[in-house]
């Protein structure tokens, strides 16, 4: 059978179908969004963890925020890499399947935001396309592009350490999805307030 025809009569998750059925209105909200992955192939590569924050009326609402650590043992242990960052860390593990349910539900229509966003989403499609998902329909913006945008920029793309030095915002010693999710809220904040975005 054609692919196209086994599409059509494809019976999704019931949380895909859900989070499908939101985008008859556009929303206000937009989750900025980062990802630490095994690596830069969305193929071959996963998610490790995934940290996001809501932007609701130019304001960075902590309460509405996900992050998840990603129990990857089994690529882990097949690309004979230490599991040591699961181990330390002391945020919520959950499985794949069940992060990405989570992270579907909790982003919804939102518009996603991001540094260098169309590899987080690459490698989101990647995870649900395991789960047997469409791809997201979520709109993006990458604060890279609207930096680039602002300063009319073309040949240079830029470090999140670099936008975070040109803004004026602190860097810290902590590495993790959701300090990046924060600082690339505070950026998204202050772009998005120079580019006139609503």
């Amino acid at each position: 059978m054609l692919d196209w025809l086994k599409n059509i009569n494809k019976e999704y998750p019931e949380f895909w179908k859900t989070y499908l059925s939101k985008f008859e209105k556009k929303s206000t909200r937009f989750v900025v969004l980062s990802t630490e992955t095994s690596g830069l192939n969305p193929v071959k590569d996963v998610i490790l963890s995934i940290g996001s924050f809501a932007v609701i009326d130019n304001s960075i609402v902590i309460g509405d925020s996900f992050e998840a650590v990603l129990l990857q043992y089994k690529f882990l242990h097949d690309n004979g890499l230490s599991n040591e960052f699961l181990v330390e860390s002391k945020i919520k593990k959950l499985g794949e399947a069940e992060a990405i349910k989570l992270l579907i539900e909790y982003l919804g229509n939102s518009t996603l935001v991001g540094h260098h966003i169309d590899f987080d989403v690459e490698m989101i499609n990647a995870a649900l396309e395991r789960l047997d998902c469409g791809r997201l329909k979520n709109e993006a913006l990458d604060v890279d592009i609207m930096h680039r945008k602002l300063h009319d920029i073309n040949d240079k793309q830029f470090s999140l350490d670099e936008l975070c030095t040109v803004y004026n915002i602190s860097k810290s010693d902590r590495n993790s999805s959701a300090e990046d999710a924060y600082k690339t809220s505070l950026l998204f904040l202050k772009l998005k307030s120079k580019l006139g975005i609503k």
